[in-house]
C-alpha cells in the first residue's frame, strides 16, 4: 500500500495514514487494546451514551472505535475516511464480526458537503484527531457538526495550539509551528529516511524514560491503556500526521456554538497534545 495520499484541499502530499493503521490492525491489535477503547468511550462520555444510537465515525482511521461503538450498543454505524486504505482497515474489522448490516464503511470526505449531506444526522459524531489533519480545519469542523441530530453528541479531539516551547514527559519539545515544520520535512522526505527519522525519535522517547527513571519497557506496554493504542505506531502518526493543524479550546467554542452545541465535557492540554471536547445538540 502506499504510504502517501493527496490532500484534497491543497493538492499537497500528505502523510498516509491508512497504512499506518495497516500496521496497527496487523501487529497490534487484539481483545486487550479493544477493551481499552471501549473503556475511554465510556469514560468520557458515559457508560450508556451510545446505547441505541446511530453513530458516524469521521475519520474512522483502523475502524477500532466503530467496532468500540458497536460493543457499546450504537444501534447504526457510519464509518467513513478519505483514505482507501483507512476504509479498507475499517472493512476488514467489519468483515471479521460476519459483515453486519447495521455497520456501513464508506470512502469520502468530510469536505465533500454534498457526501456529508447524503449520510444525514446522527445521535452521536466521533471524530478523535482527525478534523485537524484535512487542511481545512475550520470546515471540516463545521461539516461534521451538521451531521449531529437534535439531542445528539459531537467528540472531537484537535490539537492544542502550543505557543511557548513546551516540554512534554514523552520526549517531544518545541511549538505547533516548529512540529508544523518537522512534519512538512518529514513529508519531503522518502520512505528509507522516514523509517530512520521514526527510530531516532523512540531512541530519544526510550533516553528520556530513562533519565527520567522510568522503565521504557513498561512504558511501551503500557501506551494501550491510552485509547487502545500503539507506541509505535503513534510516533510514526505523530511525526508524519501532515497536513496539520491546531487550536484553542475557546476558538472551538466560538465555532460550535453557532452550530447550537453546548461544551458538556472538556479535557484541555496547555501542550502539544489534543484537546478534547464533548458537545451535545440542543433538542
Amino acid at each position: 500500500m502506499s504510504a502517501e495520499v493527496i490532500v484534497e484541499s491543497t493538492g499537497e502530499k500528505a502523510f498516509g495514514f491508512g497504512s499506518n493503521w495497516q500496521s496497527f490492525i496487523d501487529k497490534h491489535l487484539n481483545e486487550e487494546r479493544v477493551a481499552e477503547a471501549v473503556k475511554s468511550l465510556e469514560v468520557f462520555c458515559g457508560k450508556d451514551a451510545l446505547a441505541g444510537k446511530t453513530f458516524l465515525d469521521i475519520g474512522c482511521g483502523s475502524g477500532l472505535f466503530s467496532l468500540a461503538a458497536r460493543k457499546l450498543g450504537a444501534s447504526k454505524i457510519v464509518s467513513m475516511d478519505i483514505d482507501p486504505n483507512s476504509v479498507a482497515c475499517c472493512r476488514q474489522l467489519h468483515e471479521s464480526l460476519g459483515s453486519p448490516d447495521d455497520w456501513q464503511v464508506v470512502e469520502g470526505s468530510v469536505l465533500d458537503q454534498d457526501f456529508m449531506n447524503s449520510l444525514g444526522e446522527f445521535d452521536f459524531v466521533y471524530s478523535w484527531g482527525v478534523l485537524h489533519h484535512t487542511g481545512s480545519m475550520w470546515q471540516a469542523i463545521d461539516n461534521a457538526a451538521a451531521r449531529v441530530a437534535k439531542g445528539g453528541g459531537f467528540y472531537i479531539a484537535i490539537y492544542n495550539e502550543a505557543d511557548g516551547f513546551q516540554f512534554m514527559p514523552d520526549g517531544r519539545i518545541g511549538n505547533s509551528k516548529l512540529w508544523l515544520w518537522e512534519k512538512k520535512f518529514y513529508m519531503s522526505m522518502p520512505g528509507f529516511i522516514q523509517g530512520l527519522i521514526d527510530l531516532a525519535a523512540q531512541s530519544a522517547m526510550i533516553l528520556v524514560y530513562l533519565l527520567t527513571l522510568r522503565n521504557p519497557i513498561q512504558q511501551i506496554k503500557n501506551h494501550k491503556q491510552l485509547r487502545g493504542m500503539s507506541w509505535s505506531v503513534d510516533i510514526k502518526d505523530w511525526l508524519g500526521g501532515y497536513p496539520y493543524e491546531y487550536a484553542k479550546s475557546d476558538a472551538l467554542f466560538n465555532l460550535l456554538k453557532f452550530q447550537g452545541l453546548n461544551i458538556e465535557k472538556l479535557k484541555c492540554h496547555n501542550g502539544l497534545l489534543n484537546n478534547e471536547l464533548y458537545f451535545s445538540r440542543t433538542r
